[in-house]
C-alpha cells in the first residue's frame, strides 16, 4: 500500500530523480520508502526490515543517487566507486543495478554490476573507466580486489541487501574482508527480511547508531496472497501440475522445486505437454538463467521452474501465481517463495502440492504464519494408474511395501563381503545425490 499523505516530490529528492520516478509511473512512496528515504537523506545509518515486494530497492537507490548528485566528487577515478551495494545472488545484483540505471537515467552517474559465473574480462575492462556505483556479489568482488581491478578506498555509502540471505549462503567471511577494505567513515544501509540474532550481531559490526525501520511483522505472508493446498502423492505431482496449468490457462507461473534434478525433470514434462517452460537453478549457466528469466518476464516462457536460488530477488511485476511443487524444508523459505506474488498492492495466488511425507513441513509453515491453509481439490483431476515412473528416487515418499520372503541360500563368505561393499558404495552414491539440494 502507498502512503497518500507523502509524495515523492515532498521528500526533497533532486529534480532528475523525480523526473525518472514520475516516468516510471510512481507518485507516492511505499511505506518502507517513505521511512527510509528521509532518514538516508539525513545521512543516518539504517537497519531496515522489509519483505520482498515492498519497494525497498528504490528506498536505498534514490537517496544514494541524491547524495552522489548533491556532493559531486572532485575526481572520478577508474575502478574507485563511491557507493558499493552487495547482494547475495547474480539475479538480485542485476535487478538492483537495473533499478539504479532507471532512476539515474537523467544524470551522468555511472553504475556497474559485478557477479560470478560469467567471463571476468568485460568487467575488468569496465572497471578501467570511472564508476560511481558498483553492485556486486561478494565472491566476484573479491576476485577483482585481488586482481587490483577495483579499490574500495573511496566508498562513501555501503549497502548490504538481503543480509539474512547473505548469512544463510555463508558469505559472512567475505563480508568481513570487504568491510576491512572500506573507509571506517561511511554511511551504511543494511536491509533484511528478518531481524534474527545473527543479523543483530552483524548490524552491530557494520552500523553506527542506526535508525531502525520495519514495515512488516517478522515472517508474515502477504495478506494479498490467496494461499491454498492440494494434497497429492509425489508420484502424481508432475501430471497434476501440468493439468492445473493447462486447465487454468495461466500464462505466468513461478514453480518452486526442492532440487535441481527435480526442476529439470518437471520442466521436461511440462514442455512435453505443450507448455512453454524453462528451469532456473545453480547448475544453469548465467547466460541460460538470464535467458530464462528474460523469456519469463516477456511472456515467451509461461512457466518458470526454480529452486530456492530464485526465492529472493526475482523482481517480476504483478506475478499472479506461485506454485510450490514441493514444500521447502525451512518454513521461512515458504514466506519468501510466495512473496514473489501479491506485490505492490496486487493480489496473487500461492498453491502448494503436498505429499503426506511433507505434512510436517506444512504444519511448521502454518505455525509460522499463524494461519491454517485451505485444502482444496482440483476439478477434473483423477489420479493416474501406477506406472514404472512412480518408483524414481524423487517419488519414493510413501513407505516401501514389504518384500515377499524368499528362500535364501548361503553364499561363500568372500561373495557376501563383495556384496556388502557393493551395497555400501551404492548407499554412498545415493547419499551424495541427496545433497544436490538448494
Amino acid at each position: 500500500m502507498s502512503t497518500p499523505s507523502v509524495s515523492f516530490a515532498g521528500l526533497g529528492l533532486a529534480e532528475p530523480l523525480l523526473r525518472a520516478v514520475n516516468e516510471a509511473g510512481y507518485s507516492h512512496p511505499t511505506p518502507i520508502q517513505a521511512k527510509a528515504i528521509p532518514a538516508a537523506l539525513e545521512g543516518h545509518d539504517l537497519l531496515g526490515a522489509a519483505q520482498t515486494g515492498t519497494g525497498k530497492t528504490a528506498g536505498f537507490t534514490l537517496p544514494i543517487l541524491h547524495h552522489l548528485l548533491s556532493k559531486p566528487s572532485a575526481s572520478r577515478k577508474p575502478g574507485q566507486p563511491r557507493c558499493l551495494i552487495l547482494a547475495p545472488t547474480r539475479e538480485l545484483t542485476a535487478q538492483v543495478e537495473e533499478s539504479v540505471k532507471a532512476y539515474a537515467k537523467h544524470t551522468r552517474l555511472r553504475s556497474l554490476v559485478i557477479f560470478g559465473g560469467v567471463n571476468i574480462n568485460p568487467q575488468t575492462q569496465a572497471l578501467r573507466k570511472p564508476v560511481d556505483i558498483v553492485v556486486a556479489t561478494p565472491g566476484r568482488l573479491l576476485d577483482h580486489v585481488r586482481q587490483k581491478n577495483i579499490s574500495l578506498a573511496q566508498v562513501e555509502i555501503f549497502v548490504l541487501d538481503e543480509a539474512d540471505r547473505m548469512l544463510d549462503m555463508g558469505f559472512i567471511h567475505d563480508i568481513r574482508k570487504i568491510l576491512a577494505l572500506m573507509p571506517k567513515k561511511r554511511q551504511n544501509l543494511l536491509f533484511s527480511a528478518t531481524f534474527s540474532d545473527e543479523i543483530r550481531q552483524l548490524a552491530q559490526r557494520v552500523l553506527n547508531q542506526p535508525q531502525e525501520i520495519s514495515v512488516a511483522a517478522r515472517n508474515t505472508a502477504s495478506e494479498l496472497v490467496k494461499q491454498q493446498v492440494v494434497m497429492a502423492k509425489q508420484a502424481h505431482k508432475r501430471d497434476l501440475l501440468s493439468h492445473i496449468i493447462r486447465q487454468s490457462g495461466w500464462h505466468q507461473v513461478l514453480v518452486f522445486t526442492r532440487t535441481k534434478h527435480g526442476a529439470n525433470r518437471l520442466t521436461d514434462k511440462l514442455i512435453k505437454d505443450g507448455l512453454a517452460a524453462a528451469a532456473i537453478h545453480g547448475n544453469k549457466s548465467q547466460a541460460a538463467r538470464t535467458r530464462a528469466l528474460k523469456g519469463f518476464k516477456s511472456g515467451k516462457v509461461s512457466v518458470l521452474v526454480a529452486t530456492d536460488i530464485a526465492a529472493r530477488g526475482l523482481d517480476i511485476d504483478q506475478l499472479p501465481q506461485v506454485i510450490n511443487f514441493e514444500l521447502p524444508n525451512v518454513a521461512e523459505d515458504y514466506v519468501h517463495r510466495i512473496g514473489r506474488t501479491g506485490r505492490a498492492g496486487s493480489e496473487g495466488e500461492a498453491l502448494s502440492l503436498v505429499d503426506r511425507s511433507e505434512v510436517k513441513h506444512l504444519n511448521a509453515i502454518e505455525r509460522l504464519i499463524d494461519k491454517k491453509l485451505d485444502r482444496i481439490t482440483i476439478d477434473g483431476w483423477t489420479e493416474p494408474a501406477p506406472s514404472a515412473d512412480s518408483n524414481t528416487p524423487e517419488t519414493r515418499s510413501a513407505p516401501a511395501q514389504p518384500r515377499a520372503h524368499r528362500a535364501r541360500r548361503r553364499r561363500p563368505a568372500a561373495k557376501r563381503g563383495n556384496q556388502n561393499r557393493s551395497r555400501a558404495n551404492s548407499s554412498q552414491r545415493r547419499s551424495a545425490s541427496r545433497q544436490n539440494i538448494h
